[in-house]
């Protein structure tokens, strides 16, 4: 349990106000302090926001760790889908049907967008700052057995708009030394260094089984990057003044359909691709994303809106990811708009948890793995036994056969199938692919399925490169 609560402070250390000079000399009364000073501070940031709503009340989310409890979190299927018509993809607003890609790509897709824009995820600014990346080190190191380059980086996002405010970009970029040409890279939402001051001197995480997922990629032949989320924008509502959603806001708090920091750290991952495509070491057509659990939520959101990133890896990502938001499962859009997550969002994604309810909501998650369309998608959960039921693998498949219509109309193939598939099966065949794991809240067990599922695509997209040479 302390590796957990530590690690929610890490996840919103980043871009918050550091712990006063005076706090206590004992790190976990610290830790307490600084968690109560951001817990205070989201409070009184979410109650303005429900003022701009003149919203007075939020519904309570569901309860997952009582299972006795009046709102406890429903994990029978019986009751799971109140709310069983889910938004048509291929249908325009004005009700006519969407029959060609062109129509995808030139009327409907651009009204998806608006919808989760205004009602989800939030706007980005169109005047965001340039950035600009300097290589602070590099190391060489052998990660399983492959000699490796790791390059050390810093983007530093331009603050004249308000200069008491300032965004690093923390981005560490490794690729196999003895390679012989650009390779595909992998991008992981996660840290970049481990967070220190947060836990006891000689406290380190549990060791992964078997290789990690970096080795596995360099034996492949592969490189790997890895982007802090949280230099871009801390992970909480006490933040909001500060990272990039404050810099263009000079500080201010945001309006109903401002960026949440789902949004704003699939921007901070645009701008990290924005270095990766200029790096010769590089295959920039074939980088990927890949994040879990919330960076699973961000990693989606990253794929939806930027079409340079080439697959996805989006695992255990749940509700404000590809979740269906319409599911009575584990957790609710109730959960997502609470204190400690409603900042994830944009300010108009409370008025579902509060006047509106989940089916008032005009865009699903179908939709989101939609806008990924026609690029692969790889969607992934653990197991309900082994403590991953809070994130719906169900839900999350539901959202990858609610998306087929769109990858079939744009000549791309869905999942193969819309009955949900024993634990273990892997579905990597077409252009969205899905396993759930038997174990737990983890990207681990999965990470081998993925990168079969990545080869068969990138040797794809490179025959087809090579064809169009001929």
């Amino acid at each position: 349990m302390f590796f957990a609560g530590a690690l929610a402070i890490a996840w919103g250390q980043a871009a918050s106000t550091p712990a006063a000079a005076n706090s206590p000399a004992d790190p976990a009364a610290a830790m307490q302090q600084e968690r109560q000073r951001i817990q205070q501070a989201s409070e009184e940031d979410r109650r303005n926001m429900m003022e701009q709503l003149r919203m007075t009340s939020l519904r309570q989310g569901a309860d997952g760790r009582n299972p006795n409890a009046p709102n406890a979190a429903n994990y029978d299927e019986s009751k799971a889908n109140p709310y069983p018509d889910l938004p048509d993809p291929l249908r325009l607003n004005d009700g006519k049907k969407v029959t060609s890609a062109q129509m995808w790509w030139r009327e409907r897709r651009p009204q998806i967008v608006e919808l989760f824009d205004r009602e989800i995820y939030g706007r980005v600014p169109k005047d965001t700052p340039g950035v600009k990346w300097q290589v602070k080190s590099t190391s060489h190191d052998t990660v399983g057995g492959v000699p490796v380059l790791t390059k050390h980086l810093i983007g530093r996002v331009d603050n004249s708009r308000d200069t008491d405010i300032t965004v690093e970009i923390e981005l560490n970029l490794s690729t196999p030394e003895n390679a012989t040409g650009p390779v595909p890279v992998i991008m992981e939402l996660g840290f970049t260094s481990f967070p220190r001051g947060l836990f006891p001197p000689n406290f380190r995480p549990p060791a992964p089984k078997g290789p990690t997922w970096q080795e596995q990629l360099v034996k492949k032949g592969w490189g790997y990057a890895i982007l802090s989320p949280t230099s871009v924008q801390a992970d909480n509502g006490a933040g909001l003044t500060k990272g990039i959603i404050g810099l263009m806001n000079r500080g201010q708090r945001r309006k109903p359909d401002d960026w949440g920091a789902l949004r704003a750290w699939a921007w901070g991952a645009s701008r990290a691709l924005d270095y990766v495509e200029t790096d010769k070491a590089v295959d920039a057509k074939h980088v990927g994303i890949e994040g879990h659990s919330r960076y699973g939520k961000a990693a989606a959101v990253t794929m939806a809106y930027d079409q340079r990133f080439a697959i996805a890896y989006v695992s255990s990502s749940g509700e404000g990811g590809l979740k269906l938001n319409r599911r009575n499962w584990g957790e609710l859009v109730e959960n997502v708009a609470a204190t400690n997550e409603y900042h994830w969002m944009a300010g108009n994604f409370l008025k579902y948890a509060g006047p509106l309810h989940w089916n008032d909501l005009p865009v699903d998650a179908h939709e989101l793995v939609a806008l990924c369309a026609p690029r692969p998608v790889f969607i992934s959960a653990g197991s309900k036994e082994a403590g991953d039921g809070w994130v719906d693998a169900k839900g999350m498949f539901l959202a990858g056969v609610g998306a087929g219509p769109v990858y079939r109309l744009l000549g791309a193939k869905d999942l193969g199938t819309t009955e949900f598939p024993p634990i273990g099966t892997a579905l990597i065949d077409g252009d969205i692919g899905f396993r759930q794991h038997t174990e737990g809240h983890t990207p681990a067990p999965n990470w081998p399925t993925f990168i079969a599922f990545a080869e068969r695509h990138f040797d794809r997209a490179r025959g087809s490169d090579q064809a169009s040479l001929r």
